[in-house]
């Protein structure tokens, strides 16, 4: 068979007597150089194929590196015209001298090094060892920004007992190669610059030198936007809707105290991946400003809510409260209508009652109706119409027997017989018996009067039982101003509280987005 054309080849005996000429007196526990006094120069190329790990916990950084290293070895040279033109072979490589250049920061449990692959010798001792490894590197990682975070990760090569005076170390290129990098997920590779250094160890006078590359590397947030950021804004948007719920509901408190939870949840999945360092993260310092402001405003929901449910025995609003919180600070926090609820309707204006006769007849006899009394009770009170089933359950209450009775209005027995008050016995306003009769009067004439004051001693029981139940509807309609009142501070409160809130939650929004651009 003729060989290829274009390709230069020898006869598989050449190769074989040319590695039988070379490894005949070759030990490869020595430096190749023929002068112990001579620097063997090593050149160092890295390639970064794949970053397979980024451990932020651990700060240790896997990837995926090809190593080159060349350097020439004196006793390995050959002229190719005594061997049919062979000027390179490939062997083991661990039949050759090799430098034992690793890596310093290396964190893998057990060290291995670079797999052993074949070298290539050429005619004039040049030996270039390319091999692969996958390697574990210290890498110290700052999350004070994270998740928009750059990372700058170390590899540092250099020879492990030859100091500079026997090895050199030099850098092929002035960055890695990252033409074959298999793009990362999470990591955008933004360099990996090289640079050679020379440092004198406190344990040795001699000068080590050694080639760091570092690798740039910025974070894609969107994964961590998506599932962290973004959620928690909007958990903190609904802290301030708490004071948007009326007291009455009784979820105020729950709904901060559940917010609360959610967000703890996820300060617990960002210290799972963060390591545990000074340096706090921005979102986890996002939620921790959000957590104690949802402290804050469920403290404050407590206190509104205290005032909300204020009861009869409480104080009247004082004056500075109505003028700077029921005037101004309403004005402010757009609440119109205090202390209304907004899903309540409108009371429409009562019809004036018609018009009754203000004399009516009770056993022949002219006097006052009952209409009437209820009629003056409703003219003397301010406010009495507003609402019409109020008004109706007081003018039931005064036209039934057990308003007519009250709470002990009277210490004689009274009854109502065919719609009318009837009271056996008839008594001044202190309570003492009056005798209704007159001597020296007619049979008829003593009737007669004797009907007129038993109207007169009813009419008098039937005004003291009436200002009993006005006296009473009084007092509540003034507990229930007073209480209201406290409501409506409560309610002006909770909007100042719910827009403060909205504006603090808005900024540090704001302020944790300014930072990802």
């Amino acid at each position: 068979l003729s060989p290829i054309p274009g390709c230069w080849s020898a006869h598989g005996k050449y190769a074989q007597k040319l590695l039988n000429d070379l490894f005949t007196d070759y030990t490869s526990a020595l430096r190749p150089v023929e002068d112990t006094n001579t620097i063997l120069n090593v050149t160092l190329q890295v390639t970064l194929s794949q970053i397979i790990d980024m451990d932020e916990r651990n700060q240790i950084l896997t990837a995926y590196l090809w190593i080159r290293q060349v350097w020439v070895d004196a006793y390995l040279t050959w002229n190719k015209d005594d061997y049919d033109g062979l000027d390179t072979i490939r062997i083991p490589s661990s039949y050759v001298w090799r430098p034992d250049i690793v890596l310093y920061n290396n964190a893998d449990d057990h060290f291995t090094g670079s797999m052993d692959t074949n070298v290539v010798i050429r005619h004039d001792g040049q030996i270039m060892w390319d091999s692969p490894a996958i390697t574990k590197s210290s890498c110290k990682v700052d999350v004070s920004f994270f998740p928009f975070d750059a990372q700058q990760c170390r590899f540092t090569y250099g020879s492990w007992t030859y100091n500079g005076n026997q090895l050199d170390i030099q850098n092929a290129m002035d960055s890695a190669d990252l033409a074959d990098l298999v793009e990362n997920v999470e990591w955008e590779i933004l360099g990996m610059p090289a640079k050679r250094n020379i440092i004198q160890y406190g344990c040795c006078a001699d000068p080590y030198p050694d080639v760091t590359y570092t690798l740039k590397l910025k974070r894609r947030a969107s994964f961590y936007v998506f599932n962290l950021l973004i959620p928690c804004v909007m958990i903190s948007f609904l802290a301030p809707l708490g004071f948007y719920l009326p007291a009455d509901s009784g979820e105020k408190v729950s709904l901060g105290v559940t917010v609360m939870l959610a967000l703890t949840v996820f300060q617990l999945l960002v210290a799972e991946i963060m390591p545990p360092s000074e340096n706090v993260p921005l979102i986890g310092k996002y939620y921790i400003a959000t957590m104690t402001m949802i402290t804050a405003s469920t403290a404050l929901t407590i206190f509104v809510m205290n005032i909300h449910h204020c009861g009869p025995d409480a104080k009247p609003v004082p004056k500075w409260a109505k003028t700077v919180i029921l005037q101004y600070l309403a004005r402010m926090c757009f609440v119109y209508e205090v202390g209304e609820n907004c899903m309540s309707p409108q009371p429409e204006k009562q019809e004036p009652p018609p018009a009754m006769n203000t004399n009516c007849g009770m056993n022949g006899q002219a006097g006052p109706c009952r209409e009437d009394y209820v009629l003056k009770v409703e003219s003397g009170q301010e406010g009495v119409g507003s609402k019409i089933p109020e008004e109706r359950e007081d003018r039931e209450q005064i036209m039934s027997p057990i308003g007519s009775m009250g709470k002990n209005p009277t210490n004689h027995y009274s009854a109502w017989k065919n719609g009318m008050f009837m009271s056996m016995d008839c008594g001044d306003a202190t309570g003492t018996p009056r005798r209704c009769r007159k001597e020296g009067v007619s049979d008829g004439e003593n009737k007669e009067k004797e009907v007129s004051r038993k109207i007169q001693c009813q009419e008098q029981q039937l005004l003291r039982n009436i200002e009993y139940i006005a006296n009473c509807y009084r007092d509540q309609r003034a507990t229930q101003k007073r209480t209201g009142e406290w409501k409506k501070v409560a309610k002006v409160l909770d909007r100042f509280f719910m827009w403060l809130f909205f504006i603090m939650v808005f900024l540090m929004s704001l302020l944790i987005m300014g930072k990802a651009i």
